[in-house]
């Protein structure tokens, strides 16, 4: 450990002074521990089959059913599986499930692979599937454990989970509900060790997972491991030993990182694309996300309360400025149903809400009482990550023109998260937040789970009678057709809102050494390392 450690901090303040000279470090720090270089820092090919990932911000635990932090997710994906997954064309395969079958409308029966083991090694059998469903639901000893799961949105439609015998499991529902399939590839549905829980409490600091990799060692503000499972299902497809996960929180550093082969993975903005693609020993992949970054609303904020102020922070931005200082302009603006879902998403060009309108805005703003000399002060968090502290930075300096000031606030990632669950209170103890929040790869995730009254994700307290009517409507049906009217005329509402105001989907983008092969992202699976290698 002492080693490793010794190398990051080496490695990082290598990383650092290279992002200095290259001009393009700005005012960031690293959140590593930076000290003098050291030419005895490993060579990629001194670092083994393991796979060096820089990574932006520090994981706050590894519970896939409490966590959806993404630095953490980036870690869990590789650590717990689901029954089912979907495919970049977002079809349908089985994961931990071979086979299933939908006897009728609010039945679903699943047939388990044999011989998948845990890495504790005991073998996952459909108990284990009842417990996991349990445990979201609430109906294991410890209770509601706010598994972010548990909500109508996802799985509160469950009434039963049966284990028809040793691999075969099944779901019955109150009602039909057209999304089923999709909320079970979440990672909130993961299959997970009861054993493991019982003896650790949860799985924040622990690892109850199937999947191809165990968790290693976690030295905090430092680096995560994870290592090859000997024991998985698919051992033979996975090439990789193991994957260390470096935090380098400036974004100049870790590009410093890649180019003297010191990491072999990192994601960067599109401010820095081009930089990377003049580097002979650099790979970038790109893929379009179901991501967007918004600015929520603290409705308990008296100020916030007032639709005129709400609506006119939508008209005081001009998302084409945030989208090319932000993401190097590739990213589209959007609705909470990004591009990414394909038919789903509504056209936002045209729409009033999102063409900049500043003295439309003022005159809003003036009809809730503000102007130059009565101006609105507004506490806004944001993050570590690049594009959420970037885009905070923009929005203090557009809303500024409409007689609001912003307090911006970048927190640590378990602070965020913590501040995150109480946005719709005074306890938060800020007024906005900015978000980056994935939509799914279905309509009612995107807007039920988010917009949902009292569901686990809106955070931020919108609530609808007519949304909610709409989302119940739309799980019922399974005519396409019919599901996207009803979406559409959900989105609509939600945009006239603005509790929750929707800025930009963005491309993302993955730079690699040119060594790293067999990775391929989608917006359905960005973090599928089953077939990478290094080869060399």
């Amino acid at each position: 450990m002492n080693n490793v450690k010794k190398w990051l901090s080496l490695s990082l303040a290598g990383a650092m002074l290279m992002g200095a000279l290259a001009g393009c470090g700005g005012n960031s720090q690293t959140t590593g521990t930076p000290a003098p270089t050291d030419s005895a820092a490993p060579t990629a090919s001194a670092a083994g089959n393991i796979l060096r990932w820089g990574t932006d911000s520090e994981p706050t635990g590894f519970d896939p059913h409490t966590n959806s932090e993404e630095a953490s997710l980036r870690v869990m994906n590789q650590l717990y599986e689901t029954l089912i997954e979907v495919d970049a064309d977002m079809t349908f395969y089985g994961q931990l499930a071979e086979s299933w079958e939908i006897p009728d409308e609010t039945t679903y029966v699943f047939q388990l692979r044999q011989g998948v083991k845990f890495h504790s090694g005991r073998e996952m059998t459909a108990d284990d599937v009842v417990y996991t469903f349990d445990r979201i639901l609430g109906k294991t000893e410890a209770g509601d454990i706010g598994a972010l799961g548990s909500k109508a949105s996802y799985y509160g439609g469950v009434t039963a989970v049966e284990a028809l015998d040793t691999y075969t499991v099944q779901f019955t529902l109150a009602e039909p509900n057209a999304a089923f399939l999709s909320t079970l590839t979440s990672n909130y549905g993961a299959i997970v060790d009861k054993d493991v829980i019982e003896e650790n409490g949860d799985l924040m600091r622990a690892d109850g997972g199937t999947g191809p990799f165990t968790l290693g060692e976690w030295l905090p503000d430092n680096y995560v491991t994870i290592t090859k499972f000997s024991d998985y299902w698919d051992a033979d497809r996975v090439q990789l030993d193991g994957i260390t996960y470096f935090l380098i929180g400036d974004e100049a550093a870790r590009l410093a990182a890649l180019r003297t082969g010191e990491i072999d993975f990192a994601s960067l903005s599109a401010t820095n694309i081009a930089a990377a693609e003049k580097e002979a020993n650099l790979s970038v992949i790109s893929y379009q996300t179901n991501d967007y970054i918004a600015l929520g609303c603290n409705l308990s904020t008296p100020a916030l309360q007032d639709i005129n102020v709400r609506q006119a922070m939508s008209y005081a931005m001009d998302r084409d400025a945030i989208i090319n200082v932000v993401f190097g302009g590739q990213a589209v603006p959007c609705s909470m149903v990004p591009p990414g879902l394909g038919h789903w998403s509504l056209d936002v060009s045209d729409m009033e809400l999102y063409q900049t309108n500043v003295e439309k805005a003022k005159e809003l703003m003036e009809a809730a009482g503000y102007n130059d000399g009565n101006r609105l002060t507004l506490k806004v968090a944001a993050g570590l990550m690049d594009s959420i502290r970037q885009a905070a930075v923009v929005l203090q300096q557009q809303l500024a023109e409409i007689y609001i000031d912003l307090e911006i606030t970048n927190l640590e990632s378990g602070e965020y998260v913590d501040i995150w669950g109480k946005m719709s209170t005074p306890e938060a103890g800020f007024d906005l937040m900015i978000v980056n929040d994935g939509a799914g790869t279905d309509p009612n995730r995107s807007i039920s789970f988010f917009f949902g009254t009292g569901a686990s994700a809106n955070v931020f307290g919108f609530s609808n009678e007519r949304v909610d009517e709409l989302c119940a409507q739309g799980i019922a049906t399974t005519d396409e057709s019919k599901r996207e009217e009803i979406y559409n005329e959900a989105q609509l509402i939600c945009i006239e809102d603005c509790t929750k105001i929707c800025i930009a989907s963005p491309m993302k983008y993955f730079v690699t050494a040119s060594y790293v092969e067999g990775f391929a992202p989608s917006s359905a699976d960005a973090s599928n390392f089953r077939d990478t290698y290094l080869a060399q």
